[in-house]
């Protein structure tokens, strides 16, 4: 199959090695794997903040960049959520009725990980190994607008060497919520509290999810407790393996990403 990756911007700009290992990891299941060089944000910062008519021209720029492509996956909850439940319906109130067509149509075409492998692929085992206690953070968007459910969990359950610990009150919010940790700080800051006293609690030594903005905000709080967890994205631990890890390379649009022993390229 060949996949379009969606990044994020987020991803991109601070963790791109989530987006190298959801690349890995398509490839090693023998999957085709083409990385749009159009590609930007997907506007939920500015729809979630009230910028609807600003948001219109990011959307034609997604729709635009993804145009064409039979699936696409996304290493985040989150953005997955924001266009299949907000791109057609901020075009559509901006008038833009064509392009409400054709975000409608690319977000049923698009997936978060870890839906993509098990509900479209099937795969539940994907050969990873990971030799660490982890617990896994269900993030509000994942769970609430994607319905993810267990899938995360039946992945982590097949990794070789991985000890899965339940995260008490596991639903909670970790207290991110994109701008929210900003404007309203003192209670993003209680919210965290809360949910790092939960990881630290399982005694994991890795606390993973399927949002870097979710996992950048626990993992922040736990170095500085310099507890010695850390937080480790879900599609990380999904291509681990025992063999040399390979590193990606993006592609040319059109063109496959390339797995790359020379670093990142």
């Amino acid at each position: 199959m060949r996949v379009a990756l969606f990044a994020t911007c987020l991803v991109d700009t601070l963790v791109p090695q989530v987006a190298r290992a959801t690349a890995t990891l398509l490839q090693r299941l023998g999957h085709d794997v083409v990385v749009p060089a159009g590609q930007s944000c997907c506007g939920q910062m500015h729809v979630n903040t009230g910028y609807r008519r600003e948001a219109v021209p990011i959307v034609a720029n997604h729709v635009r960049a993804f145009a064409g492509a039979d699936v696409v996956v996304a290493p985040s909850g989150s953005c997955v959520a924001s266009i299949r439940h907000q791109q057609a319906a901020v075009a559509r109130r901006a008038g833009e009725h064509g392009l409400a067509e054709e975000a409608q149509a690319l977000a049923a075409r698009t997936y978060e990980l870890s839906q993509f492998l098990v509900d479209v692929l099937g795969v539940t085992d994907v050969g990873a190994s990971y030799p660490h206690r982890v617990t896994y953070h269900p993030t509000c968007h994942s769970l609430r607008l994607l319905r993810v459910g267990d899938r995360p969990l039946q992945l982590l359950r097949a990794v070789r060497g991985l000890e899965l610990v339940e995260l008490p009150r596991a639903e909670s919010c970790c207290g991110f919520g994109g701008t929210f940790a900003v404007k309203n700080a003192d209670t993003s800051t209680a919210m965290l509290t809360d949910k790092m006293a939960d990881v630290l609690a399982t005694r994991a030594e890795v606390c993973t999810a399927g949002d870097a903005s979710c996992l950048l905000h626990i993992g922040g709080g736990l170095s500085r407790l310099r507890s010695g967890t850390r937080t480790v994205h879900l599609a990380e631990i999904l291509a681990s393996t025992d063999a040399p890890p390979g590193q990606f390379r993006a592609s040319a649009p059109g063109r496959s990403a390339e797995l790359h022993g020379g670093g990142a390229r």
